[in-house]
Parts: C-alpha cells; sequence; structure tokens
C-alpha cells in the first residue's frame, strides 16, 4: 500500500473516530461565557391604557423578568397561572403527601448534588485523562443505564402495552 492511500485510510478513521459527539458533556474548556446562562429579557410592550397602570412593585417580578419555567409551560399548551412560586400546586396536594408519607428530607437536592459529585469523582478518575475527545457522561455511568429496547420488547412479551419506538441503533 502507498503512503497517500494509507494517510487517507487513516485520515478517514479520525475523522470516524470524532463522530456521534453528543451535548452531554457541557464543560467548556474555553475562558468565554457561558452562552446557557444568559436569559435575554423579554421585548418592551406598550399598555392598552397610559391610565390604568400596574402598581410598582419593589423588589417583585417586573413584566420584562425571564420566566423560563412560565414560558416553557406555555409553550407545551399548559397554565403558566397554575405554577406556585415556591411549592406545589393546591392541585397536587394528593401527590405530594403521597410522596412524602414516609417523611421528607431537608436539604435533599444539596445532599444528592453532592453525592453525585463524590460518585463521578470516584468513578471518572481514568476519564478525567484526556488524550481524545470522550463523552465522560456515559462512561461515568455506564452501569447505571438502562436499554430502552430491550426494555420495551421485556415489557412487549409480558403483554403490557407499549408505545412505539424508533428503530434501534444501527438498522
Amino acid at each position: 500500500m502507498t503512503m497517500p492511500r494509507l494517510a487517507i485510510i487513516v485520515a478517514v478513521l479520525m475523522l470516524a473516530a470524532c463522530s456521534r459527539q453528543g451535548l452531554v458533556d457541557l464543560r467548556s474548556n474555553t475562558g468565554g461565557p457561558d452562552e446557557f446562562l444568559v436569559q435575554p429579557a423579554k421585548p418592551l410592550t406598550q399598555p392598552d391604557s397610559y391610565s390604568v397602570l400596574p402598581p410598582p412593585t419593589p423588589g417583585g417580578a417586573n413584566v420584562t423578568d425571564p420566566s423560563p419555567l412560565a414560558d416553557a409551560v406555555s409553550a407545551l399548551g399548559g397554565r403558566p397561572g397554575a405554577l406556585v412560586a415556591g411549592g406545589a400546586a393546591t392541585s397536587d396536594s394528593a401527590l405530594v403527601s403521597q410522596a412524602s408519607r414516609f417523611g421528607v428530607q431537608s436539604g435533599i437536592r444539596t445532599v444528592l448534588a453532592e453525592e453525585d459529585e463524590s460518585f463521578r469523582k470516584r468513578r471518572g478518575r481514568l476519564t478525567q485523562i484526556r488524550l481524545f475527545r470522550r463523552d465522560t457522561y456515559r462512561e461515568v455511568y455506564r452501569r447505571q443505564a438502562i436499554d430502552p429496547f430491550a426494555e420495551a420488547r421485556r415489557y412487549r412479551r409480558a403483554g403490557v402495552t407499549t408505545p412505539s419506538s424508533p428503530p434501534e441503533y444501527g438498522e
């Protein structure tokens, strides 16, 4: 095999190794700003009548303040007014009481975040060595991953009605 052919084959293999890079590893290796933290303000709108303006709310929300959760609920066809700041909606009280029937640990989100960080550090020691770009998220959580296609087949064999799913990878 000649040298140019070998170089072409090596180049093709290197490009193929770079494929299937997902957005799982969101860490930035640049010193620039994080564009995911920027929330643009809503556009200013002209009121219907200048004679009846809403009273100012010092320290409160402004109509141009971003409200991503309410915007997402509205975009998905929900009622943004049903969102309750600092708690669950009254319509969800039965769900909340059922979920908290054995007690609620205070600060659970902080505890889980710390435990997850510890787990990632323990499991990801070798994934921190970066010779090539790799999907470190999938490497660290590989043992905890569920194969959705195998689960769908298992449920179908048991007679459970399941929704259709896309073809398996590689088909």
